[in-house]
């Protein structure tokens, strides 16, 4: 049985564009539930309509080759700093690690993100292990994983039990203050690394095991050859840079309620350019399957269906308001029950 929306909070926005740009209401109290909807998610109605006008969109689709190239690059440069910043005085380590070890970490994040839509080359398995590769620096195993998950994400958003980027019931109820708040956005790295656990646990298989021995062989020689500091620039750095960083706004940015009736936000801001452009969100929901190098053209096909949706204008203020509006909270998001109990079991193991 389907939740119905709340009584207090309108109706989801229209996915058809809208000639006239609406009247966007912001949040304007505190809630103290998710925004239940039965409607499906709007990106798959949305693409069906573009690809109708414009079916030429089809020509934006598929891998991008400088892709690999700015992964290898990535993971070279960060590799040279960790063995190297044994040598630093703490006042540049510290600096070094947060401006470009946390950036570089989060750009290789969404470096993994880009290839979980096979999008660094034409074939599946060298995505794959092109994945395992933009995952060394990081520190953590994750890229297999992430891929399960977020396509997940994708075709399931806001379906409850499924998309885990949705906090949980638990999240909710702690952070709605400013200080609970704020203590989420330093370590939200650990929320949501550990939520799929809890919410929508898989069975690991060999691939995730290759994750692992790969990202732990690398950290071992990390250790040996640059040392504990070594180590601890990329671990520290991969923290930071999904915490109180620039780049992280994104993760609170992309889907929560900020204008009631919307579910996701694009942002067309400088930070794009060390993020494969995750920023244009919509975008990328409507056709995963494109590129970041080729998400403007998207916009720039159909502009109408994009340019009367709210978009943020920095991720930094994303940030700040989150912690600092005390209308917006964990459970400022659009959640589903649309799928069946057996359904969902039987994705466990896919």
């Amino acid at each position: 049985m389907c939740k119905v929306e709340k009584s207090n909070l309108p109706p989801m926005a229209p996915v058809e564009p809208q000639a006239i740009k609406p009247k966007f209401v912001k949040a304007h109290e505190p809630q103290s539930d998710f925004h239940w909807t039965p409607t499906d998610e709007p990106h798959a109605t949305r693409r069906k309509l573009i690809m109708a006008k414009y079916p030429e969109v089809k020509k934006l689709f598929g891998h991008c080759w400088k892709t690999k190239y700015i992964i290898a690059a990535t993971v070279a440069l960060q590799t040279y700093l960790a063995l190297n910043a044994q040598y630093w005085s703490w006042p540049a380590y510290l600096l070094i690690m947060y401006c470009i070890g946390g950036t570089a970490n989060h750009a290789m994040m969404m470096g993994m993100h880009e290839v979980s839509h096979n999008l660094g080359f034409k074939k599946p398995l060298h995505n794959k292990l092109l994945g395992i590769f933009a995952n060394l620096p990081i520190g953590v195993p994750s890229s297999i994983s992430f891929k399960r998950y977020h396509l997940e994400h994708h075709r399931y958003q806001g379906e409850d039990g499924v998309d885990v980027d949705l906090p949980t019931e638990f999240e909710a109820k702690i952070f709605t203050n400013k200080f609970t708040k704020l203590f989420f956005v330093f370590f939200q790295l650990f929320f949501y690394g550990g939520r799929p656990l809890l919410v929508n646990p898989k069975t690991l298989g060999v691939w995730e095991f290759a994750n692992a021995v790969a990202c732990l062989s690398y950290n071992y020689a990390i250790y040996v050859y640059g040392g504990l500091s070594g180590l601890l620039y990329l671990l520290i750095g991969t923290l930071l840079g999904c915490g109180v960083h620039p780049v992280a706004g994104h993760f609170i940015g992309e889907h929560y309620e900020f204008i009631l009736g919307y579910e996701t936000y694009s942002y067309y801001g400088i930070l794009n350019r060390v993020t494969f452009n995750v920023g244009l969100h919509n975008e990328h929901h409507d056709f995963p399957f494109v590129p970041g190098s080729r998400l403007h053209q998207v916009r720039a096909l159909a502009p109408e269906f994009y340019e009367n949706l709210p978009s943020h204008k920095s991720w930094v203020k994303v940030l700040v308001d989150y912690v600092m509006d005390d209308n917006i909270n964990a459970y400022s998001r659009v959640k589903r029950h649309n799928l069946s109990d057996d359904v969902k079991e039987k994705m466990k193991s896919d």
